[in-house]
């Protein structure tokens, strides 16, 4: 049996139409000049951290992770927003650095950096978050050769995992960070290295939507970093605990109990306080804070029937969207909230199924959903698409124009 339409979303409905940025889709349609696009609501996103700003003890600062979304503009308007950027590039360090955003709220994960990018945030005075040994000691070279101190955190893969994560980025082998109990021996080298000790990053998982798993990561990271910090070098002035924070995709989802999230962390404070007294805590979130501000668009080409099913065919695809049509990261196949964006609200709507323009079954971005009314020139909208949407996606794949994008 097919599911239903998700309709819990936060994007007003005025005339049956979505508006975005107080515009009705159709006009804005008309004002980016063509389909398929990406459309993200700046006042949702500043909602969204206001929201989270609230409930949060004043001790926590909040950093984006660009990598969830990267659009220049989107981080410009983040730079007013939050205390810090993290990144996994040089492409998002140099969006990064354009902004007001100072260097040094800005740190560089991901395994594999080159020495190239290693000489760049040296060279900005970004933190760079180490993810092993051979990568300090090419930081120390690079800090050498450059005559600088670098600023060096070590990004731990904690001997626990967050609990019900829609990723798991920690706890077992991981090609993330080091190993929790690799890392005393990396800092008693780093007493020698011309390095500067800034701190960890303890980042267990994300897109997670239990209260009580993200509760337990948060203590145990602090329990970690407590053990880890006897061999530091330093004093502790970054304690990164990750995120987690997930949104709701699919039908049966809840929302993530935030006030019960945001009460055990400030009840963990007092205590970290005395023993990190020069600390910044920090939690880390991108797909929390965009995800659902973010619409994608496509608009209706053809409607075809085959076999007693209905295909409404459009502009865009899993080439610009892969995760909605479940080839990023999904094990079965499930249907992100799809509406028809300029006729959202049908008494009893027949079902069809979304497909894109390319030559692969793979291509759907909605597959059986009460999406029958749609007509040719009709806009089909994906939901929660402000997260790991285009630049997640195979754009050059059959040569497909790729499709625009805009802040509201």
């Amino acid at each position: 049996m097919s599911a239903p339409v998700h309709t819990s979303h936060l994007f007003p409905v005025v005339n049956n139409e979505f508006q975005v940025g107080g515009l009705p889709l159709s006009r804005l349609a008309e004002r980016v000049g063509s389909t398929p696009f990406y459309a993200y609501d700046r006042k949702l996103i500043s909602a969204r951290i206001a929201e989270l700003r609230a409930a949060l003890p004043a001790e926590i600062h909040l950093h984006y992770a660009i990598k969830a979304n990267p659009m220049p503009a989107v981080v410009q308007h983040m730079a007013g927003l939050v205390d810090g950027f993290d990144l996994a590039s040089a492409g998002e360090m140099k969006i990064a650095l354009d902004t007001p955003m100072p260097a040094d709220k800005i740190s560089f994960a991901g395994p594999g950096k080159t020495e190239s990018e290693l000489r760049q945030a040296a060279a900005a005075g970004i933190v760079v978050n180490l993810e092993s040994e051979l990568e300090m000691e090419r930081l120390a070279k690079v800090a050498a050769a450059l005559g600088l101190l670098p600023k060096a955190a070590i990004r731990v893969n904690p001997d626990f995992e967050l609990k019900s994560s829609g990723m798991k980025m920690g706890g077992g082998p991981k090609q993330f960070g080091v190993d929790a109990e690799r890392v005393p021996a990396m800092l008693s080298r780093m007493r020698e290295l011309p390095l500067e000790f800034y701190g960890f990053h303890i980042f267990s998982g994300s897109q997670n939507l239990k209260a009580e798993a993200i509760m337990e990561a948060q203590r145990n990271t602090f329990d970690l970093a407590r053990r880890l910090a006897k061999d530091a070098p330093g004093p502790v002035r970054l304690l990164n605990l990750g995120g987690g924070f997930g949104i709701p995709y699919f039908p049966g989802e809840e929302r993530l109990d935030l006030k019960t999230v945001c009460d055990h962390l400030a009840s963990q404070i007092p205590g970290a306080r005395r023993d990190f007294p020069e600390a910044e805590f920090v939690i880390e979130l991108g797909r929390f804070f965009v995800g659902e501000a973010g619409l994608y668009v496509s608009r209706v080409v053809d409607r075809k029937e085959s076999r007693g099913q209905t295909f409404i065919v459009t502009d865009g695809g899993l080439h610009h969207h892969l995760s909605a049509s479940g080839n990023f990261g999904q094990v079965i196949r499930k249907n992100y909230p799809v509406l028809v964006g300029n006729r959202v609200e049908e008494s009893v709507p027949s079902m069809a199924s979304v497909v894109g323009p390319l030559c692969t079954p793979l291509d759907i971005l909605a597959d059986k959903m009460p999406l029958g009314h749609a007509q040719v020139g009709d806009l089909i909208v994906v939901l929660q698409s402000g997260a790991y949407g285009l630049t997640a996606s195979p754009t050059a794949f059959l040569g497909h124009p790729a499709p625009a994008e805009v802040l509201v």
